[in-house]
């Protein structure tokens, strides 16, 4: 008979973006047996940087630890967006089982799907969380019927299609057995009862050889880099001489410094660690991901992991803009350099390469959203930079040039149906699927290229009032889709002077197309000031004052007056972009320019360009 491990359980949680995962792991963290009566827990603890709370996603996945009875669980939060699907998988493979957390009303979504069948496939063992069960217009039981539904979808299989479910309301720390709001009661045991009695413990296997995955990366500053992973079997002590199997198929040995295991919030050093355990492992500067930690005498490694292949790439370049220096304290390409090969201690879907260029660096990543967020840090940590136009990654397969397509799942109301399918298919999407899912709302799935998808978002929320869901997961590579350039269709509007605006010349510029500033903001020749009504860029003059006189125009003195410019989030600027514009980022600004400043030189390039053609 197999022997267990009883005293732990690990599982990974699963939701779909904002319903309440976080929130929920809060209040299991709350009412286990884990911290003190009298520590202070802060709101959705688990997303611990500054940009996750912000944005309310979970960007990299968080070990945290509970004691429930003398038993610890081991949780693990894993991202909800598809960008950051890479993690989700390795995540899978160092639990037993998962919990899904699906909100009460919304019901099963998009990503949720994308997460779930990755933890389906790994025959982990389910429980479902119903939560938000006192939100106005909660359905619980149609909710448990479309989990149902979805995972015979996904291809579960009996045991798993045989799932308990908990009904919660995670912000108020309730839980219950029953789907009636009325039975809910201020405790979590239901929930904590279930994980010790669903999920299996892990097989002690602890007096075999070690083996010892490195699924997720940290880095510190004082140790360096920090293997996170599952002991599969045997122990590992602190001062343990190991061998790490590496991907390449060559061995290296090292010496265990420190040992890390979770409890709480917090990594706790640990001297020993053994079959079932989740740890952190330092001492080994260049570990990477997949490999495998074994005894120097037994060396046996564990299948790989796969890591997700980038999609999308853009490039990095240092400030070179008037401006330049104004508002960044990191501003030297060695200091861009030293920062994003940091990123590649703990991002492994990241690549960063050098370019011909000097002060340029090409940087790949699994789409618009983790390139973004990367850029967010950056300058919040005061860097000054520049990016390009976001590029997709192209690929050779059967000798045929092929490029990333995804499957993009929308919900929107009745009434933008219409607008959706037509532009989806200017974006070059091919339908798959529509139907009505009830309250005036219809879900489409299309097929459609990565290249059509960069700069969707703003335009697919204007044209649905805000109404609609938008969410797309990489599917596979297809022979390009040709004769067919998805970029902006309109031009910008480039100053051509240095000065600060003024609202006498906005004013006779705002008619030519959609301003991006107003008066007082400071501009530098060739920056871009707006988006032109016409396809064709416009230079204009933003900085000239009214000419002043002695004579008073009857009727003429009220305060003049533009209409508000449009505010440019740092997605929506990298959207924008043309081939030949940069959107330049400091801590305090997001500008556009064009690549090359100065006017006349820009007129003589364009006309080389159109004659060479």
């Amino acid at each position: 008979m197999t022997k267990r491990r009883e005293d732990i359980r690990n599982i990974a949680i699963i939701a779909h973006v904002d319903h309440g995962k976080t929130t929920l792991v809060n209040e299991m963290l709350k009412q286990s047996d884990t911290l003190g009566k009298h520590y202070e827990i802060q709101d959705r603890a688990l997303d611990s940087n500054a940009i996750e709370r912000e944005r309310g996603i979970t960007i990299l996945s968080k070990n945290t630890a509970v004691d429930y009875q003398g038993k610890k669980i081991n949780i693990l939060d894993t991202p909800g967006h598809a960008d950051f699907g890479g993690e989700v998988e390795r995540i899978m493979k160092m639990v037993d089982g998962v919990l899904l957390v699906v909100d009460a009303y919304e019901g099963t979504m998009p990503q949720t799907r994308f997460v779930l069948k990755k933890a389906l496939e790994q025959h982990l063992t389910p429980i479902v969380v119903i939560n938000k069960i006192d939100r106005p217009g909660a359905r619980p039981a149609e909710v448990v019927d479309e989990v149902l539904e979805l995972f015979i979808e996904l291809g579960a299989d009996d045991s798993q299609l045989d799932f308990p479910v908990i009904y919660a309301s995670a912000i108020n720390g309730t839980s219950s057995y029953s789907d009636d709001p009325a039975d809910q009661e201020h405790t979590m045991n239901p929930l904590f009862d279930t994980i010790l009695k669903t999920i299996p413990a892990p097989i002690d296997n602890s007096d075999e050889p070690l083996q010892f995955q490195v699924a997720l990366l940290d880095y510190n500053d004082y140790v360096g880099r920090i293997g996170i992973g599952r002991v599969f079997r045997g122990k590992i002590k602190v001062g343990d001489n190991v061998t790490v199997m590496k991907l390449d198929g060559s061995t290296k040995n090292f010496r265990v410094t420190k040992l890390f295991g979770f409890m709480g919030l917090n990594r706790v050093e640990i001297n020993e660690a053994k079959a079932g355990d989740l740890i952190a492992v330092s001492g080994m500067e260049d570990i990477f991901v997949g490999e495998t930690v074994t005894p120097v005498d037994h060396q046996e490694a564990l299948p790989l992991l796969r890591i997700d292949e980038p999609t999308l790439k853009m490039m990095f370049l240092q400030n070179n803009s008037p401006f330049a220096g104004r508002e960044g304290t990191e501003v030297t390409a060695r200091k861009i350099e030293d920062r994003l090969k940091k990123q590649l201690h703990t991002d492994v879907s990241l690549k960063v390469e050098d370019t011909d260029q000097a002060g340029a660096w090409m940087v790949s990543g699994r789409g618009e959203l983790h390139l973004s967020i990367l850029v967010e840090e950056m300058r919040r940590e005061g860097f000054e930079l520049q990016l390009s136009r976001p590029e997709v990654i192209y690929k050779t397969v059967d000798n045929q040039k092929c490029e990333p397509f995804e499957e993009v799942t929308i919900d929107t109301p009745d009434e933008y149906v219409g607008s959706v399918i037509d532009s989806m298919s200017q974006r070059k999407g091919d339908m798959v699927n529509m139907e009505s899912t009830g309250n005036g709302q219809t879900k489409l799935i299309f097929s459609a290229p990565s290249r059509g998808l960069i700069g969707y978002s703003t335009e697919f929320l204007s044209m649905t009032g805000g109404y609609g869901i938008l969410n797309h997961t990489f599917s596979e590579y297809k022979p390009v889709v040709k004769n067919w350039n998805p970029g902006r269709r309109t031009g910008a509007l480039v100053s051509i002077n240095q000065g600060p605006s003024t609202t006498y010349s906005l004013q006779s510029v705002e008619d030519r197309g959609t301003l991006f500033i107003g008066a007082g903001v400071d501009v530098y020749e060739g920056m871009i000031v707006g988006e032109s009504s016409r396809d064709q860029d416009i230079a204009v003059t933003v900085t000239k004052g009214k000419n002043l006189t002695n004579t008073r125009a009857s009727g003429k003195d009220h305060a003049a007056a533009i209409k508000t410019p449009k505010d440019m989030s740092l997605e929506q600027s990298i959207e924008f972009l043309n081939e030949d514009e940069l959107c330049e980022v400091t801590p305090e600004s997001v500008r556009l320019r064009k690549k090359i400043l100065n006017t006349n030189e820009r007129k003589k390039f364009d006309k080389q360009k159109k004659n060479t053609k």
